[in-house]
């Protein structure tokens, strides 16, 4: 069972078990959510249950049915099993760049899929991404639209949701913004996947966010040294600070990194499982950042907002992790049995 907490601002607190249905023996993961805790927050549950009945993709995660209770709202979700992706490389024995290039292609098709439907995900980051089943083959499964948008006709997004580490430069600098959020996110993600550390650290907040609005990142030596230029030029036709420039999903399909042969087949699976031991235990990287966490560095940092008086505070968060996405003090959910959900 996992616990999901969400900002106040962003989406609703919530526990996901798992269930079996009892006429079929079938197994679902039920997103549980308190009504309590959705006062004053029914419309960010209405979108994200809006957005997920809209969707239909093999590598997005489906939602099959809701039930609603006197005291609770169920979310019927399709339970993915294989766990999540980086435990999944850690464990591996061998990965190349052609592994990560197959994962980013997967990530692609479905957010291309996603804005080709005017949605925008906004909080693409490792721990969304899930193995559909333990088998080695298993496709990647993109989850949790807590965050997600329609885009709306003269709609302009600019609320700070969104992880600090994955957050494209445009919403740090409260900019207007749109579908090359994630695509930035997905050159982020990219990234990692092929050193192991994410491209933006340090452990002071201050510096964090001037080098995400400055896109300033680097291909460090000895880690980038067996990786491909191509791999490189993918992720910097990504992770372009001027969303103008930045390629869309499209775009990136057609990359010869991801639609080509020039992903190379060496075995890099013990760097990088080494980096990502060391910035990414389950301890860390799985205290997701939220956005009031965000508009309150902004705050203190004198980066300016003008929409963070509408959103509830939250509790102070902790200082960032050195080579590690930073992270903010999770919320508690109250506990929910099976039972409860049968």
């Amino acid at each position: 069972d996992r616990n999901d907490a969400k900002s106040p601002s962003c989406g609703a607190f919530s526990e996901v078990v798992m269930a079996r249905e009892k006429a079929t023996g079938k197994m679902v993961a039920i997103k549980c959510i308190p009504k309590k805790a959705l006062k004053g927050k029914e419309t960010s549950i209405e979108n994200e249950i809006a957005v997920l009945r809209k969707i239909k993709h093999e590598n997005i995660v489906a939602l099959e049915d809701i039930y609603e209770s006197s005291n609770h709202l169920y979310l019927i979700m399709q339970l993915v099993s294989g766990g999540e992706l980086f435990d999944r490389i850690v464990e591996k024995g061998f990965y190349t760049e052609m592994d990560a290039s197959r994962l980013i292609r997967q990530v692609l098709d479905a957010v291309n899929y996603l804005h080709s439907m005017g949605i925008v995900h906004r909080d693409l980051k490792p721990e969304n991404l899930l193995y559909f089943n333990p088998h080695d083959e298993s496709k990647i499964m993109i989850s949790d639209f807590g965050l997600s948008k329609m885009e709306g006709t003269g709609d302009v997004m600019a609320t700070a949701c969104g992880t600090p580490g994955y957050v494209a430069p445009e919403v740090l600098a409260q900019k207007p913004y749109s579908k090359a959020v994630d695509c930035w996110s997905i050159g982020v993600i990219a990234y990692i996947l092929l050193c192991g550390y994410p491209p933006f650290y340090d452990e002071n907040d201050s510096k964090l966010f001037e080098q995400i609005l400055k896109a300033d990142y680097e291909f460090d030596a000895p880690y980038w040294d067996d990786i491909s230029d191509s791999a490189k030029d993918f992720i910097s036709c990504l992770m372009e600070k001027d969303p103008e420039k930045r390629f869309t999903c499209d775009q990136a399909l057609q990359h010869p990194w991801i639609a080509g042969d020039t992903a190379l087949c060496k075995n890099i699976h013990e760097s990088v499982s080494r980096q990502m031991r060391k910035n990414f235990a389950k301890s860390k990287w799985r205290q997701a950042f939220n956005a009031t966490a965000v508009i309150r560095h902004m705050r203190r940092l004198q980066l300016g907002t003008s929409f963070g008086s509408n959103i509830h505070s939250a509790n102070p968060s902790s200082n960032t992790q050195s080579r590690a996405p930073a992270k903010s003090q999770s919320v508690d959910c109250a506990p929910l049995s099976l039972k409860d959900c049968e």
